[in-house]
């Protein structure tokens, strides 16, 4: 039972922002990579954000179901995401970067600087069998935490669905909680060992 209501809060805490980004596509007047190019981005933070609570709760998860299987396989859909969601948008934009740019600077600049630093996390786990990168796991899990953060503030700036309503809100739960787990994940859980 314990396990099916993880599921299901996990699901909820995914699906919530990107059915209300579906409910509220202008259909009529944006294309179809317009709608779902924001997707790929609530998709990769979301999963993200349960990555950074379920770092809170590793080990009581631990016991419940095979986290390893769910961090590993939500891995590969925020790496996917997270190349598809700008990939989108520079196709949408004909590859004018500094038109993309210009429209918001301080928001894509967010971008620019956290979407390397959250692949830290991707390439470390490649090269995780190299000498170099299993005594600094723990510094590239925390670069990949800041280009995290980095991001949530980009989306707050630009996303349109985050601008107001229901979703700014739960946006704002979502970045507040992660910042909270990443200081109790890298900092608090760490000194009480």
């Amino acid at each position: 039972m314990t396990k099916k209501l993880i599921i299901l809060g996990a699901s909820l805490a995914v699906l919530a922002p990107i059915v209300t980004h579906i409910i509220n596509v202008d259909w009529a007047n944006s294309s179809l990579m317009q709608a779902i190019f924001p997707i790929f981005g609530l998709l990769a933070f979301t999963l993200l954000w349960l990555h950074a609570m379920s770092g809170v709760f590793e080990e009581w998860l631990r016991e419940r179901f095979d986290f390893d299987f769910f961090v590993h396989w939500t891995s590969i859909v925020i790496l996917f995401s997270i190349i598809l969601h700008p990939l989108f948008l520079l196709i949408i934009a004909k590859f004018d970067i500094l038109g993309i740019y210009n429209a918001n600077p301080k928001a894509m600049l967010l971008a620019f600087i956290g979407l390397p630093l959250l692949l830290t996390y991707d390439i470390g786990k490649l090269l995780k069998t190299k000498k170099f990168f299993p005594a600094r796991w723990n510094a590239i899990l925390m670069i990949s935490t800041i280009g995290f953060i980095l991001i949530f503030f980009h989306s707050l700036q630009i996303g349109s669905d985050l601008q107001s309503g229901f979703l700014r809100k739960l946006w704002i739960f979502y970045g507040v909680t992660a910042i909270l787990a990443t200081i109790y994940t890298y900092g608090i859980k760490k000194l009480l060992r």
